[in-house]
C-alpha cells in the first residue's frame, strides 16, 4: 500500500534489488500505480511489479486475499489519527503485515491486535522504520550487557534537498506546538512539540539544530530499557530559516490560539519547496546512550549514520525490508502483533545498505569518575559504603528519603536562607536528591516536599576541597573523610569571581554518615558569622531509587 509514494517507491526498489520477491503496488490512483509498475519493469525479462487499485481506508480482507500476496507492507502515511482497519484486514486475510508507522498512539494501540494475529498464525509489525525499529536496534547494540541506562537521545537531520511529501509534513505539524509527554530527569513531563531546540553534532555532518518530536520511542525506549533519567527524540530541518520558522509558527499552538498546524500542511510544503535548491542532500541520524557498563563504570556510547547523495530517505524503509526478508526466508516465525523492536538485528538491517551511499560509525567512552573520589583521594575508600555510593553517581542518580528542616528565627538568617534558596521549616518532609554529572561537575537538585533548590559542585585546585555554587555565591569546602563520616567545612566564599572576606562567610557544620539500617544520613547546619544566628539546618536519610518511573501510557 502506498507503493508509488515517496517511501513506498524506495521500498519497492530495495525489494527488487535485494530479494527475488514479486511486488504488487496498491493505491487509489489506478493510472499512477500502473505507470509506476511499468517504469520498474522496464529492462527486466519478466514483470516483477504489478498494480492493483485499493483504498487503504475501505479495503476489506477479501480484497487483500484476492491479490494472492503473502504479506502486506503499508507505506501510506501519515499514521497520526489512523485506526487499525488495514492491519486488522490483513490479519483476517491471513497475511503478514508490516508498516512504517511513526505515530505514537498508533504504535501504542497496535498490540491490541495480538490475539487476532496469533489466532490467524501471522506476524504483524508496526513501526518498521527509523522510529522505533532502527533506533531500538541501534540502542540494543550500544547498551548490550550494561547494568543500567541513564539517558538516551536520538536525533535525525535530513538534508534540505531530500524528497519530502505531504504526509511527512502533516506528521510533523500534527505535534508542533502541542504537548508531548517526555521522560526528563526521571519524571514524566509535558513539553512543547518542536521545542527543546538544541544543537546536534553528527560525525560527518556540520552541526545542526534539532527539536522535540512526538514519536513511539519516547515510550518504548523508556520502558524497554528502564531508563532512569531522560529519553529524547529530536529531528531538525537543515536550513535554520525553516527550522526556526516552524518553531515560530508553532507559538500560536503553544498559546492555545490554534489547535494544530496540520490544516496548513499544503502551505508549509509549498514554502519549504521554495528553498529546495538551498542546503544539501546529506542527512544523518544519531543514537546516544549514557549509563553504567557491565563492569560498573559510567559509559557513553553513540552510533551515527550519514547518508550522501540523496540516499537519506531510503533509511526509513530498511527495517521494513529486513522484516520482509525475515518473513520470506522463514527467520521470523512467531505469530503475534507488536512494535518492530527486539525482533531484528543491526546486521540484518545493514544488509539493505548495499548500493546505497550510507556510512556508519560508533564510539564508546568512559564517563565521569567520582568528583568526590578525585577530590578526597585514597581516603575516599574508607568512607561508609552508602556515602561512597551517593558520591559516585555515574551520569545521573536519584535518591529519596525524609528530612526535618529547622529555619532561622531572626530576620538576617531568614534572608540568607531565601538568597540561597533553602527549604522552609518542617517536622518531617519527603526529600529527593537528583545528581547529574557533566563535564567534571555535578548538578544537585534537592527537593523538600516539592520545594526544589539547585546547586552545582565542581573541583578546585586544592586537594581535599570542592566548590559549590548557589546562584551567584560560591562556597569552598574542605572535605574530611573517615570510616564513620564525611565532613564538609566552609573554607572561603566568592560572589562570582570576586573573593569575599573569610570572617563573613557562613559557618557550616555538615556531615554525612550511615544509620543503624545502613542508610545514608545527612546533617547540614548553616549559621551566620559573628554569632548572628542560624540560617538553616536540615537532617534526614536517603536511599537510592531503584528505577525511573514507568510510562503512564
Amino acid at each position: 500500500m502506498g507503493g508509488a509514494g515517496s517511501f513506498g517507491a524506495r521500498l519497492v526498489d530495495r525489494i527488487m534489488a535485494c530479494t527475488n520477491l514479486d511486488v504488487i503496488v496498491a493505491g487509489r490512483d489506478r493510472a499512477r500505480t500502473e505507470a509506476f509498475a511499468a517504469t520498474r519493469n522496464r529492462g527486466h525479462q519478466r514483470r516483477r511489479v504489478t498494480a492493483v487499485t485499493l483504498d487503504a481506508t475501505t479495503v476489506v480482507a477479501g480484497d487483500l486475499r484476492a491479490t494472492g500476496a503473502f504479506a502486506l507492507v503499508n507505506a501510506a502515511g501519515p499514521w497520526q489519527g489512523r485506526d487499525l482497519r488495514l492491519p486488522r484486514a490483513a490479519i483476517a486475510a491471513r497475511m503478514h503485515y508490516i508498516d512504517l508507522a511513526d505515530a505514537r498512539s498508533f504504535v501504542a494501540d497496535f498490540p491490541t491486535l495480538d490475539a487476532e494475529a496469533r489466532a490467524a498464525g501471522v506476524i504483524a509489525l508496526t513501526g518498521a522504520s527509523s522510529t522505533p525499529a532502527l533506533s531500538n536496534v541501534v540502542l540494543d547494540f550500544l547498551v548490550h550487557g550494561w547494568r543500567q541506562v541513564d539517558s538516551v537521545e536520538v536525533a535525525i537531520s535530513p538534508g534540505n534537498r531530500a524528497p519530502r511529501g505531504l504526509s511527512l509534513v502533516r506528521a510533523i505539524l500534527s505535534y508542533a506546538g502541542r504537548s508531548v509527554r517526555v521522560l526528563e530527569n526521571g519524571v514524566w513531563r509535558f513539553r512543547s512539540g518542536w521545542g527543546m531546540t538544541a544543537r546536534c553534532r553528527i560525525p560527518g555532518l556540520e552541526t545542526r539544530w534539532v527539536a522535540l518530536c512526538d514519536t513511539p520511542d519516547l515510550d518504548i525506549i523508556a520502558n524497554r530499557h528502564r531508563v532512569r533519567q531522560t529519553v529524547l527524540f529530536r529531528a531538525g530541518l537543515e536550513l535554520p530559516i525553516l527550522h526556526f520558522g516552524l518553531l515560530a509558527a508553532s507559538l500560536p499552538v503553544r498559546a492555545g490560539f490554534l489547535r494544530s498546524l496540520e490544516p496548513f500542511s499544503s502551505a508549509f510544503l509549498a514554502v519549504a519547496d521554495l528553498f529546495r535548491s538551498f542546503g544539501s542532500d546529506r542527512g544523518g541520524m544519531k543514537v546516544e546512550a549514557r549509563g553504567i557498563d557491565r563492569d560498573g563504570h559510567p559509559v557513553r556510547a553513540a552510533w551515527s549514520l550519514v547518508a550522501a547523495a540523496g540516499d537519506g530517505p531510503s533509511v526509513p524503509i530498511l527495517p521494513a525490508l529486513a522484516a520482509l526478508k525475515g518473513l520470506a526466508e522463514g527467520r521470523l516465525t512467531r505469530p503475534g502483533a507488536s512494535a518492530c523492536v527486539g525482533i531484528l538485528t543491526l546486521a540484518e538491517i545493514e544488509e539493505g545498505f548495499a548500493g546505497l551511499r550510507l556510512s556508519t560509525s560508533s564510539e564508546t567512552e568512559r564517563g565521569p569518575e567520582s568528583l568526590f573520589a578525585a577530590a578526597i583521594g585514597p581516603a575516599f575508600g574508607v568512607l561508609p559504603a552508602a556515602v561512597r555510593a551517593l558520591h559516585a553517581p555515574g551520569w545521573a542518580m536519584k535518591w529519596s528519603g525524609e528530612a526535618r528542616v529547622d529555619r532561622a528565627r531572626f530576620f538576617l538568617g531568614r534572608l540568607a536562607a531565601a538568597i540561597f534558596g533553602l527549604p522552609p521549616p518542617s517536622e518531617t518532609v519527603p526529600v529527593q536528591v537528583e545528581i547529574v554529572a557533566r563535564r567534571g561537575r555535578e548538578r544537585w537538585t534537592r527537593s523538600f516536599g516539592g520545594r526544589r533548590f539547585h546547586s552545582v559542585i565542581g573541583p578546585t585546585r586544592k586537594l581535599g576541597a570542592i566548590a559549590e555554587r548557589f546562584g551567584p555565591f560560591i562556597l569552598e569546602f574542605r572535605l574530611s573523610a573517615t570510616e564513620r563520616a564525611l565532613a564538609w567545612d566552609v573554607q572561603g566564599w566568592r560572589l562570582g569571581p570576586l573573593p569575599l572576606p573569610r570572617p563573613l562567610a557562613p559557618i557550616s557544620k555538615a556531615s554525612e554518615s550511615v544509620d543503624d539500617r545502613g542508610r545514608f544520613t545527612f546533617d547540614v547546619d548553616l549559621t551566620l558569622p559573628l554569632g548572628l544566628g542560624r540560617i538553616s539546618r536540615y537532617r534526614g536519610w536517603l536511599a537510592p531509587d531503584a528505577t525511573a518511573a514507568a510510562s503512564p501510557h
